[in-house]
């Protein structure tokens, strides 16, 4: 799939397209991005996408001025270019090209970016597994930066290790995974982690939780732990490349698969949301 580049208002092949040297997201990783996915050309959860975006402007202070209605008509115009399919549509927010310096500069305009490309949709069947990871990140996780060294590491050990994703905890505490929400369920009921300053607010988590709560599947908003982990009913892996999906292997030890009926249910809720949005049986 021929991949589609923007940048601040110009649209074009994804290999041509440049940005100023003097960007400072290449200097310092001074921006902040989201990701969509698209399911022929229809978007899902586009809106909540966008209120994070701007949220992370505001925490970062990229004072990022473009009406969310222009924002709205730019990505429709990049969409119409775009081909069907499964896609991914990611957005990133600079605080602009200005001489290197650390602090702000004064005069600098954000710059917009956006691409689109192909995405391979997991089977709700995929069996996912995990390898633990100390979480080193700093103490901003819940922007969401561009600022992910960290989460590359995270995400290449789990790689050389076999494994789906990287989970990652703080001590004893579980925060999430390298690029997805981890939920558990016990007894019934769904429990996540509290959306603190290590914990990035997922979307697909809160589409999870939005369906629980219409479905009557009680829901929890704790710390829990490692070996709590361990001994849970099930795992879920929650993003916008994953969808949801079901953890059963923790550093290679079988997790979860204890509760079908939930497994089942939450997936199927999920498939329905995603089709009411876009048209798109998954």
């Amino acid at each position: 799939m021929k991949r589609i580049g923007y940048f601040n208002g110009t649209i074009g092949d994804y290999d041509d397209m440049q940005i100023p040297f003097s960007d400072r997201s290449v200097f310092y990783g001074d921006a902040v991005y989201d990701a969509v996915l698209v399911l022929n050309r229809r978007t899902f959860t586009l809106d909540m996408h966008l209120d994070r975006l701007y949220k992370s402007c505001a925490m970062t202070k990229i004072p990022f001025d473009m009406p969310r209605e222009v924002l709205k008509g730019e990505i429709d115009r990049l969409l119409s270019l775009s081909e069907m399919g499964s896609i991914m549509l990611y957005l990133q927010v600079t605080r602009g090209a200005a001489p290197r310096k650390h602090e702000f500069p004064d005069d600098a305009k954000p710059n917009l970016l956006m691409f689109t490309s192909a995405v391979s949709i997991p089977p709700r069947d995929k069996r996912a597994s995990l390898v633990s990871v100390e979480d080193l990140r700093f103490q901003y996780c819940n922007i969401k930066t561009t600022n992910l060294l960290p989460n590359v590491f995270a995400a290449q050990k789990a790689k050389e290790a076999g494994a789906t994703e990287a989970l990652l905890h703080r001590g004893d505490r579980v925060t999430e995974a390298a690029h997805s929400s981890i939920l558990m369920a016990k007894d019934g009921t769904v429990i996540m982690p509290p959306l603190d300053e290590l914990i990035l607010p997922g979307i697909t988590r809160e589409i999870v939780r939005q369906i629980c709560e219409e479905a009557g599947i009680p829901t929890v908003i704790r710390i829990f732990t490692v070996d709590e982990l361990m001994k849970a009913d099930e795992i879920m892996l929650c993003s916008t490349t994953k969808n949801v999906i079901f953890v059963y292997e923790i550093d290679r030890q079988q997790v979860g698969g204890k509760d079908r009926a939930l497994r089942e249910k939450i997936q199927e809720l999920f498939a329905r949301r995603v089709c009411a949005e876009t048209g798109v049986s998954l």
